[in-house]
């Protein structure tokens, strides 16, 4: 004979079931934020030792350098002020990446792309040597000139790229990209002008190192 069990019971049990499972996918969510999260840090502490090396090497400023990890999303910060001293971060902000509408084939639905050829809007991944502080018609009106210092980027200086700010948000937007650039690291007004006060009292070149 088969025994019955009451409805309500039923129901319950369900209910609890679906609160498991439930909890076990959050828990499951919160942990791979986590572990990319660790992931992002290790990346950037591996690229800031490089940065180093390679400053050191080439005469650039050994007080900070600006590393822009094109991996993580615009409407994340992804644009940092690091302290080699420290061995920190000093500043971090949003950043754009290049339109790329002039290169051929590109899908803008697609993960951001690359060139260093001239009027792609493409952004160049590379480092940079931060060069002179100059009139923008863009954001609070300042930009640094950026001189390519490898293949990838070697026209950038001909192409017009620059460090610049304008109308970009302060806060993350995520999973809302921010507006995009003809290829240059645009930044926020109030980004910049915090930015700015730290560059325009270095005596020797800052490094700029874009990379995906």
């Amino acid at each position: 004979m088969v025994e019955w069990l009451p409805f309500p019971f039923l129901i319950s049990k369900t209910k609890i079931m679906h609160k498991t499972c439930l909890i076990i996918l959050l828990a499951f969510v919160i942990s791979c934020i986590s572990k990319g999260e660790i992931k992002t840090t290790e990346r950037l502490k591996d690229k800031a030792k490089l940065a180093k090396d390679y400053c050191q090497k080439n005469n650039m400023n050994l007080d900070v350098c600006i590393l822009v990890d094109m991996k993580i999303h615009s409407g994340k910060k992804r644009f940092i002020l690091w302290d080699f001293k420290g061995d920190s971060i000093l500043k971090s902000g949003m950043c754009s990446h290049g339109t790329c509408d002039n290169l051929a084939g590109y899908d803008a639905n697609k993960t951001p792309q690359f060139s260093n050829t001239n009027e792609s809007h493409c952004s160049s991944l590379g480092k940079y040597k931060v060069g002179k502080r100059g009139y923008s018609s863009f954001g609070i009106h300042i930009n640094y000139k950026l001189h390519g210092l490898e293949k990838t980027n070697s026209n950038a200086y001909k192409r017009y790229i620059v460090f610049h700010s304008w109308g970009i948000d302060d806060n993350e937007t995520y999973p809302t990209e921010i507006a995009e650039s003809w290829g240059c690291p645009a930044v926020s007004n109030n980004f910049m002008r915090k930015i700015d006060e730290v560059l325009k009292t270095k005596k020797t070149p800052v490094l700029l190192w874009i990379y995906n």
